[in-house]
């Protein structure tokens, strides 16, 4: 349920796992936390109505006029943030929510052009026509929504192991509180974390994940309306290149309304 904060923040708690109903108040408590976020431009000027949604869940809410969003009730473990507004670049990153109040803060910056974000239904049929387009000069490697759904996998790493040229590899670092977290690495490098090998770059709707990205994160598979993988900066298409493109680039596209 949404619960709009009083002032300068929106606070909402919906759609995030948890714990079962017969949970008492008290265990619930010590199983949350809360995201105090602010989000401004590059001038630092807070961002009113700036969207924050959580990757892989409905949860999303609009910063208030000071840029500040407020997600409450979290249940503790690893997340991705997205950030948009209408005539800036998104962008995202991962947080880790324990029993304290985390606070970041992210700054957009201006596009040259608006997003075409108004109306999802064009949107998402715009970005499989293109995906559709691409598959058909085969620069790259492609797996339809039929093709995911054949597969009947629980897990996107699944899917990304049939790709060639991919090692889905386990890697433990100091923020994943002892799991391991799945990185997609270039064979090309060795596919070896623990040795330098370079992750490739992994993209969900047009909002590139921070680099290295754990898999873990992305949506399953049942979500999914297309995957693409470039395998080197030379096959990416224009629109996807940029900085630490050569080990390849994963393009990951949801359904509509996801």
């Amino acid at each position: 349920m949404a619960v709009p904060a009083s002032g300068s923040a929106q606070t909402i708690r919906k759609g995030l796992p948890g714990g079962p109903a017969r949970d008492t108040a008290a265990a619930l408590r010590n199983r949350v936390g809360t995201i105090d976020g602010f989000v401004t431009d590059t001038a630092l000027s807070p961002l009113q109505a700036a969207e924050v949604k959580i990757l892989s869940t409905s949860v999303k809410v609009n910063t208030g006029p000071s840029g500040r969003f407020r997600l409450t009730q979290v249940p503790i473990g690893q997340y991705v943030l997205i950030i948009r507004r209408v005539g800036y670049h998104p962008t995202s990153a991962v947080v880790q929510v324990g029993t304290d109040t985390i606070r970041p803060s992210y700054i957009l910056e201006r596009g040259t052009t608006l997003e075409a974000a108004v109306i999802t239904e064009k949107r998402t049929s715009r970005r499989m026509a293109e995906f559709e387009q691409r598959r058909k000069v085969g620069l790259g490697e492609f797996m339809s929504a039929e093709d995911i759904e054949k597969r009947a996998s629980v897990y996107v790493t699944e899917l990304l192991r049939r790709f060639q040229g991919i090692i889905v590899g386990p890697s433990y670092t100091s923020g994943s509180g002892g799991s391991p977290e799945y990185l997609a690495l270039s064979k090309r490098e060795g596919g070896n974390p623990l040795t330098g090998a370079c992750p490739m770059v992994v993209v969900v709707d047009n909002v590139t994940m921070p680099t290295p990205f754990n898999l873990e994160n992305l949506p399953s598979p049942k979500y999914l309306a297309g995957i693409e993988v470039y395998h080197g900066a030379a096959t990416v298409p224009p629109q996807f290149s940029g900085m630490n493109r050569g080990c390849g680039v994963i393009l990951i596209w949801t359904k509509e309304g996801y």
